[in-house]
């Protein structure tokens, strides 16, 4: 992954778990239901699946991937079973 894509990330998580916000200036912000580890975008008429990575802030750990496509942050808050 780029760091760009990265910093891009872990800016719009750590917004989202310290203040529960899902906007973002720069990206659209999608989020899934709990302990998603992909996504399906569809662009035109093509779909295709974005991995998700782990991150972890204040102690709260998130499943998140960054799509330049259509500039897209997912979002899956990953809970305890």
């Amino acid at each position: 992954m780029y760091s760009d894509e990265r910093i891009i990330i872990q800016r719009v998580i750590e917004n989202y778990v310290r203040t529960g916000a899902v906007m973002d200036e720069h990206v659209n912000v999608t989020i899934l239901a709990e302990n998603k580890t992909s996504a399906m975008e569809k662009v035109g008429g093509e779909s295709r699946s974005v991995m998700l990575d782990e991150y972890q802030v204040d102690e709260v750990k998130v499943w998140s991937g960054y799509s330049a496509r259509n500039k897209m942050v997912y979002l899956s808050v990953a809970k305890h079973k």
